[in-house]
């Protein structure tokens, strides 16, 4: 399986599993918990939430489908901006391990940059870690002054990875971001990677994916999977949409799929700021 390398020791499969907008429904709840179990056999053993996400619903949710696998899964989530205190942090992750239903995090990302100092958010990070409440931490929506700033912070040189929106229609991050990424060994998360289905309209990517036998969201993932350091983190909210997106792992592009990407989804001929969804 193609993996990625996390804080420059563990190796993880470079498809995982995203949550956003999981848990937001009843009806949902079945196919959802399958689905994320289904994933886990496959191999897609990264799984990411967060706090912010249906407002817990979907930690919730994540650590009923995770309860009798909890051993075989890299889990992440992410405490919101304005929780980020020192103190705010350790209590906002006490409270997403509560619902996770387990004893500590794999992962455990900043959502994006806010209001308090990058020094206290470190520092209970740091605290978080001695507790054996967290093994790594990271970023989430950083830009490059944002890792900038991180880097020049005590201890942000330990940062894990930053998960950025990355994919066919948001290349960006090639520019500037992804480069010196790879170049310090620092793998990013790619959320969206098939733009909250909005990629799947494409007549071009439609076409391309049929002519290959595959569909447009497995073209989409198996073109962000020959990226250098990224894990693709697309959701999916039954079984048989899980199982599509695992067989993308086993789907080698040419060269020439790949130009004829490039052309359909030109790269950036310049900075461009970071995008969020």
């Amino acid at each position: 399986m193609k993996s990625i390398t996390i804080a420059k020791q563990e190796q993880l499969p470079a498809l995982g599993q995203g949550t956003w907008y999981m848990g937001d429904s009843a009806a949902s709840k079945k196919d959802e918990i399958a689905s994320l179990r289904r994933g886990v056999e496959l191999g897609l053993k990264v799984i990411d939430t967060a706090e912010m996400y249906g407002s817990g619903k979907s930690e919730r949710l994540v650590g009923e489908a995770i309860e009798p696998i909890r051993d075989e899964i890299f889990l992440v989530s992410k405490v919101l901006p304005y929780n980020a205190s020192r103190s705010g942090t350790i209590e906002a992750c006490e409270q997403s391990l509560k619902r996770l239903g387990t004893d500590h995090l794999d992962l455990y990302l900043l959502h994006w940059p806010g209001p308090n100092p990058l020094s206290e958010t470190i520092g209970a990070f740091e605290e978080l870690q001695k507790a054996g409440k967290i093994r790594y931490w990271g970023v989430s929506n950083f830009d490059p002054n944002d890792m900038a700033e991180l880097l020049s912070t005590q201890g942000g040189e330990r940062v894990a990875t930053n998960q950025v929106l990355y994919n066919l229609t948001r290349r960006g991050i090639e520019w500037d971001f992804l480069p010196q990424s790879n170049a310090d060994d620092m793998p990013i998360m790619a959320y969206s990677p098939i733009e909250q289905a909005r990629l799947l309209k494409s007549k071009g990517l439609q076409k391309l994916a049929s002519d290959l036998g595959i569909t447009a969201a497995q073209l989409a993932l198996a073109w962000l999977l020959t990226r250098k350091g990224v894990l693709a983190i697309p959701k999916a909210g039954t079984p048989a949409h899980v199982e599509q997106n695992a067989a993308a792992l086993e789907i080698d592009l040419s060269e020439e799929t790949l130009t004829e990407l490039d052309h359909l989804f030109p790269g950036p001929s310049g900075p461009i700021p970071l995008e969020i969804l």
